[in-house]
């Protein structure tokens, strides 16, 4: 049985979870962002103990809580090492940081969680996969996916992320995303592939010219 615990935390509508296998202590935290010591008392008071914590990617709004983690714990931080050589911000924190390759899993004590690397949004995004799960970062929003058209970004990658990457994945796998920008907190694969016009778009010509269309 999996345990997730979905923080609503900042400004931006990030959401940073709390994973691990029901019945066990430990978690791993994913996106330290925001309100570090809020995470630390969501796992106090479910009884769990942050043993490692994941990064979907690089950038500020999902990592900016790293430095006062690992001053409260000395626990590895997962990133995949495409992310890790690209972005200087985790550079800065690379003593801690255990890169990591594409579909690489690690243990939070019983439970696995495989690093599924889904570029597009950035060069190393990756997605956590595990009991049926998938806490997405900016990977798959609900109702929309990431952005492609900051520094790294690669609307061709993201479709392919999106399309042959997540698209052997079953249906029935519950979709967190990393941040609440649809009309539920918490989707699944099937449910996007049904409504979200990024998967429902099956050429890349049309996903590309849909996904870099000019922002209002």
């Amino acid at each position: 049985m999996l345990y997730v615990r979905q923080l609503a935390l900042g400004p931006m509508k990030n959401f940073v979870y709390l994973v691990g296998a029901e019945g066990a202590p430990e978690v791993a935290v994913i996106d330290p962002a925001w309100d570090v010591p809020a995470i630390f008392d969501a796992a106090e008071q479910d009884g769990k103990k942050v043993s490692a914590a994941v990064v979907s990617h690089h950038h500020h709004d999902h990592i900016n809580g790293l430095p006062a983690l690992l001053a409260r714990a000395d626990v590895p931080v997962y990133a995949q090492k495409a992310e890790l050589d690209f972005s200087e911000e985790l550079q800065e924190h690379r003593s801690a940081i255990r890169a990591v390759g594409p579909g690489e899993a690690v243990k939070v004590g019983p439970l696995e969680l495989k690093l599924i690397h889904t570029p597009g949004h950035t060069p190393g995004s990756q997605c956590v996969y595990c009991g049926g799960a998938l806490v997405s970062g900016d990977t798959v929003f609900v109702n929309a996916c990431g952005r492609c058209d900051f520094p790294g970004g690669s609307a061709e990658q993201m479709f392919d992320s999106l399309h042959r990457v997540l698209g052997g994945l079953p249906g029935e796998t519950k979709l967190f995303p990393g941040h609440d920008y649809g009309d539920v907190q918490v989707s699944s694969l099937d449910r996007e592939r049904q409504q979200n016009p990024y998967f429902k778009l099956g050429a890349v010509g049309e996903f590309l010219a849909y996904r870099m269309r000019p922002r209002k």
